[in-house]
């Protein structure tokens, strides 16, 4: 059977416009920029948008990337979020940015970002960083070591993380594909939740096959830590 070109067209043009779309919702118009929810019990599904009227250039306007954050702590890294909350230009924009300072052998543990896929930039140090594919993929490990220039992406949802090899500080930066891509840290989620999940059952050999008492200890921890 011959299939018009016209079709051929329409056909494609419906198979590309589920992927050309943003994961963040588009702008309606020039910008949207974010101010304070209303108290009347309303929520959206963003931030709701000033007047544009009143709109400056401050509203897409952030400083301080040039300092590093603080590593003292237990993962030995910093993460500086430059997201809607802090640029409120950035509402409907579908991007944000983050700093990630690493002191020596310090780490972004594995965690995933649930509304966004991020790039990542090294400038300073040797991070080895990846993530890993889904159990439909086998749960597959990507994985390279990184030096100041080399870029890396962590798609979307993926669990992922960076450790600093070096002897010295690292520092990266990388951009997000969402406004506020949100971030779940993948061992204080299931051993420091509020209430904390039945150790019992984290312990089953259909989850993580451990002795209970390892997981009261390991809940303990990092309930004390969140």
């Amino acid at each position: 059977m011959k299939v018009s070109h016209s079709v051929i067209s329409i056909i494609s043009l419906v198979l590309v416009i589920p992927f050309s779309n943003a994961y963040d919702p588009s702008p309606l118009q020039d910008f949207c920029v974010a101010v304070g929810n209303l108290n009347n019990g309303v929520f959206v599904n963003g931030k709701f948008c000033k007047d544009p009227k009143q709109v400056k250039a401050e509203d897409f306007f952030y400083s301080g990337l040039n300092k590093a954050g603080s590593t003292n702590n237990n993962v030995k890294s910093n993460v500086t979020t430059v997201n809607v909350d802090q640029i409120p230009g950035l509402n409907t924009m579908g991007i944000s940015l983050v700093r990630i300072d690493y002191a020596p052998y310090g780490q972004n543990p594995p965690h995933t970002h649930p509304r966004a896929t991020e790039i990542l930039v090294l400038v300073e140090g040797t991070l080895y960083v990846g993530f890993v594919s889904s159990n439909q993929d086998n749960n597959r490990l990507f994985a390279k070591i990184l030096h100041p220039g080399d870029v890396f992406v962590f798609p979307i949802g993926m669990i992922h993380f960076q450790v600093n090899i070096g002897k010295t500080p690292a520092v990266a930066f990388a951009g997000l594909s969402s406004q506020n891509a949100g971030v779940i840290t993948i061992a204080n989620t299931v051993f420091g939740s509020k209430p904390p999940i039945y150790p019992e059952v984290l312990a089953q050999a259909q989850a993580f096959q451990l002795d209970v008492n390892i997981v009261k200890d390991l809940e303990a921890k990092f309930a004390s830590k969140n």
